[in-house]
């Protein structure tokens, strides 16, 4: 995730804490500073700007962490179009064979993958339905 849209989430927070801290507490917490005050606007800024932060996540799919390792190996099952975005209205970069094998770039939007494969002499990094992947090292049935 980008470093400003973190700092921006917990800047959200620590504001809400704020709001919410002299709405909700007594007002003599906030005359001189003590432990009790500290906590709060520690404690709530950080589960406030964690759950901002892990919503912005969250909305953008192209920032989302891998959930597996860069680069798995993948074999087209029937003749793959590689894609240059999601869905079938995407421009169409190349027909993959079937038999071909892709690697995985960990870059998900639903069951659409993007991988990297060499096609024709050059390598194509694009974007493919992944009803049409299977794991390399897994039998043909």
């Amino acid at each position: 995730m980008d470093t400003a849209l973190t700092v921006a989430a917990y800047a959200i927070g620590l504001l809400l804490t704020l709001v919410l801290a002299s709405a909700l507490t007594p007002a003599h917490w906030w005359r001189r500073p003590n432990a009790r005050a500290a906590t709060l606007l520690v404690a709530g800024t950080w589960g406030f700007g964690a759950l901002l932060a892990g919503a912005l996540q969250a909305a953008n799919p192209q920032a989302v962490a891998a959930y597996e390792p860069p680069a798995s190996q993948y074999q087209v099952f029937r003749a793959l179009n590689l894609r240059d975005g999601t869905g079938t209205s995407a421009k169409r970069l190349a027909v993959v064979p079937a038999g071909a094998v892709v690697a995985a770039t960990g870059m998900r939007d639903g069951d659409w993958w993007q991988v990297r494969v060499k096609v024709n002499g050059s390598q194509l990094t694009g974007w493919a339905s992944s009803l049409w992947l299977r794991r390399a090292d897994e039998g043909r049935r």
